[in-house]
């Protein structure tokens, strides 16, 4: 190998490895393999908190703190989370993350998990949540929505669930189906009177009827 080869080998393989070290390159690694971080909320800024990852300054929205509004964000100053990089531009010294990728993947991981524990036939108590024209959004007492379709409301035929629901009324259901972690309830099964069981006819042994017999003749003179 040349003086000239080897240099310009050497000077390829310390750009590379110069590369893999820069912040940049790492951070934008942890973008394309989606990579969780657990980082510590150093401060809040308008519109949003301010973590840092391999030193540099990541910024946080708001909207991506949290599945739901956020009234007060000091209350996140030091706390700890786990985000994901979702935008970078070194050119502008740019790096966003976001904690709410996660979050709705551990809630539906959770909500999964829930699902598979409700049996198919069960009974449970929840509240209207939202009236379509197709049917009625159930929140069950357990946390999990289910809909009763406009046809599983009652026995007779009506033509929007408002007509005999309302929102934030109690009512009791039956899990008639489950797919794809879709619950399907219906109130209707619960109306529906179960068959009458048939009274159960004990039939005396051949040595009782014998024994009756007698008694019935034994007072009988002939």
């Amino acid at each position: 190998m040349s003086e000239e080869q080897f240099t310009t080998e050497t000077m390829a393989d310390y750009e590379g490895q110069f590369d893999n070290a820069d912040p940049w390159h790492i951070v934008s690694k942890y973008m394309e393999q989606q990579t969780d971080l657990p980082v510590k909320i150093e401060g809040i800024v308008n519109g949003g908190a301010i973590a840092y990852i391999e030193g540099l300054r990541g910024f946080i929205p708001a909207s991506k703190l949290s599945l739901s509004y956020i009234e007060d964000l000091e209350t996140y100053l030091l706390k700890e989370i786990k985000v994901r990089v979702i935008d970078i531009d070194p050119a502008e010294n740019r790096l966003v993350l976001s904690a709410r990728e996660i979050l709705k993947e551990e809630q539906a991981a959770e909500r999964a998990k829930k699902v598979q524990e409700i049996p198919v036939g069960s009974v449970l108590s929840g509240t209207v949540d939202s009236l379509q024209s197709y049917g009625a959004f159930i929140l069950l007492e357990n946390g999990l929505s289910g809909l009763v379709h406009v046809s599983q409301i009652c026995e007779k035929r009506i033509k929007s669930p408002a007509d005999v629901l309302k929102t934030g009324e109690e009512v009791q259901v039956k899990v008639i189906g489950i797919k794809d972690g879709k619950i399907s309830l219906s109130m209707k099964a619960l109306l529906e009177e179960p068959e009458e069981e048939e009274e159960a006819v004990e039939i005396p042994k051949s040595e009782e009827i014998g024994t009756n017999l007698g008694d019935l003749f034994k007072n009988i003179q002939l």
